[in-house]
């Protein structure tokens, strides 16, 4: 199984963004980030960064506007760690597969909260 060159970039890309997010970027309204999956075009000029933030609506706006404040620095940087000839456009996007997720998860705990009384008063 071979693998896109486009794929490889996209892991040293998150492996990059996770580390610098955590250690390098300093604004204080980038809360709980986590980059959950970049995409990046097979010519490499473009990067979708998935990132997933813990905390209500509020704070998921203020981070997705300080990463944007932030896009610059993040590039720059970017460009110095990962030799290419081109260093992608980053685009944020939010993950919302987590939320997803808890959301089946509240429902499926519903129905067998509901379903457990039914069990007991048949026996």
């Amino acid at each position: 199984m071979s693998f896109k060159r486009a794929d490889k970039v996209s892991e040293a890309i998150k492996r990059e963004i996770s580390v610098m997010l955590t250690q390098d970027v300093k604004d204080p309204g980038i809360h709980f980030v986590t980059v959950t999956t970049v995409e990046t075009a097979d010519d490499l000029r473009h990067a979708n960064v998935f990132v997933s933030v813990l905390g209500d609506e509020e704070t998921r706006q203020e981070t997705m506007k300080a990463l944007e404040r932030a896009k610059g620095f993040l590039r720059r940087e970017l460009g110095r760690r990962i030799q290419l000839r081109y260093t992608p456009e980053i685009h944020f996007r939010i993950d919302k597969s987590l939320d997803h997720a808890m959301k089946i998860k509240g429902i499926l705990n519903k129905l067998k909260a509901e379903e457990k009384p039914k069990n007991e008063t048949q026996d």
